[in-house]
């Protein structure tokens, strides 16, 4: 018997007919049912791994170093590595005109080969924000440090490991390094913490989903090609993925796998990325982004966009504009839908594009290789639309470009052969 049930027979009284009794157990029954289906459909879920929050959200010590322009180099603590204590090297963007309020900051997550940019740190500074580019590979500006974290290198990331060492792996120490940044920028007196972003390209797009479902202070974050599911689908899974031992694989997975973590993103997040990634292919990258509620994600998928340490995309600025400075908003397609021949996107507006497309592959086989064509798409009833081809496996989605050449898109449909 169901606690809902022995709580209503627990009262009932000996004059109450049978017949009215069943009734009473089963509107108690479907009411508990619809008060646990409410409670789970209006929950966040959130998990932090490995990572310990109370401690990396406590502000690091750091030591400045000098200022070249408008970005000062500085050193901050990273966690212990072999039992020993690490450095962490950033530059840090500042504008040099005077407000009386306190600024919007973005904390800047670099890829695989990067390192700490300083010229993507001034890029967000000429923009009026405070902005923190930190290394991840354990280096300097000018080579390794003795006291860095570790290499970034995959056959550091994809090391076997046990239970007991996750918090030696590359991984752990990028997330904490990111989030131990995340403290030290908003502890400046020059920055407003609740009006804090972050943004990662390619490997640090693969940090930044874990870090925005970990750490719920920021406000808004852009992952530029990293995503989930790197064991189901991505350049690593026959590859670096496939050479570790079964068990450590699962591990990494479970630990280490953005779609563990980006789930419990609790503000506005634009996943940006290409048709043709050769490291996040587009199944990946939908799987994960769906992940988060459609009310929060935003989706900037385009054919053929470039994949590097690129961070100029003006879709980017203003999205991230719109969240911490109140500033106009991105167009938004909504959900897409088939009928009858159309593939039809409701809009958020109507006027203020110049470019409004369908783009559509009919290959099948590794996404990175697929031919992708574009055509004209219109706007009917409040929809963007546009027919379909015919032919079979097909692949499709609907963009827009705005005046000011800021891209935006619908997520991706797959129809198959009936």
């Amino acid at each position: 018997m169901s606690p809902n049930i022995r709580i209503a027979a627990r009262f009932r009284l000996p004059t109450i007919s049978p017949i009215l009794l069943r009734t009473s157990r089963v509107v108690v029954a479907l009411l508990g049912l619809i008060l646990a289906f409410g409670c789970a459909t209006t929950s966040t879920t959130r998990s932090t791994g490995p990572w310990v929050l109370d401690g990396l959200s406590k502000v690091p010590a750091v030591t400045w170093g000098a200022t070249n322009g408008l970005v000062q180099e500085l050193y901050y603590a990273g966690e212990p590595l072999n039992g020993q204590p690490t450095r962490v090297f950033a530059y840090l963007g500042r504008p040099t005109n005077s407000v009386s309020a306190a600024r919007p900051a973005m904390v800047l997550v670099h890829g695989g080969g990067g390192k700490a940019f300083k010229d993507w740190a001034e890029h967000w500074a000429r923009r009026g924000y405070v902005a923190l580019a930190m290394d991840l590979a354990g280096n300097g500006p000018v080579g390794r440090l003795p006291d860095g974290g570790p290499d970034q290198s995959d056959a550091v990331k994809f090391r076997n490991f046990a239970e007991a060492e996750a918090r030696e792996m590359w991984t752990y120490h990028a997330v904490a390094a990111v989030v131990r940044g995340h403290s030290l920028l908003r502890s400046l007196p020059d920055v407003d913490p609740d009006r804090v972003g972050i943004m990662g390209i390619s490997w640090g797009g693969y940090l930044t989903c874990i870090v925005a479902g970990v750490d719920p202070r920021f406000k808004v974050a852009v992952p530029v090609y990293g995503c989930g599911f790197l064991g189901a689908n991505s350049y690593w899974t026959d590859k670096s993925l496939a050479a570790m031992a079964p068990d450590a694989r699962e591990r990494w997975l479970r630990l280490f796998d953005p779609s563990r973590y980006v789930g419990g993103v609790n503000f506005p997040i634009l996943f940006v990325n290409g048709t043709t990634d050769f490291a996040y292919p587009m199944d990946s990258y939908r799987k994960t982004y769906r992940l988060v509620p459609d009310k929060r994600r935003h989706v900037s998928m385009a054919v053929n966009r470039p994949h590097g340490h690129i961070w100029t995309f003006p879709e980017v600025d203003a999205f991230v504009g719109s969240v911490l400075r109140g500033e106009p908003a991105l167009p938004r397609v909504g959900a897409v839908q088939v009928k009858d021949g159309l593939l039809a996107a409701p809009l958020d507006r109507v006027t203020g594009f110049r470019e409004m497309s369908l783009c559509y592959t009919t290959n099948s086989g590794p996404w990175q290789q697929r031919k992708w064509q574009t055509v004209p798409a219109r706007i009917e009833g409040g929809k963007l639309t546009a027919p379909l081809p015919a032919t079979r496996p097909l692949v499709a989605f609907l963009a827009i470009k705005d005046e000011a050449g800021r891209h935006v898109s619908s997520e991706h449909i797959e129809l198959t052969l009936p």
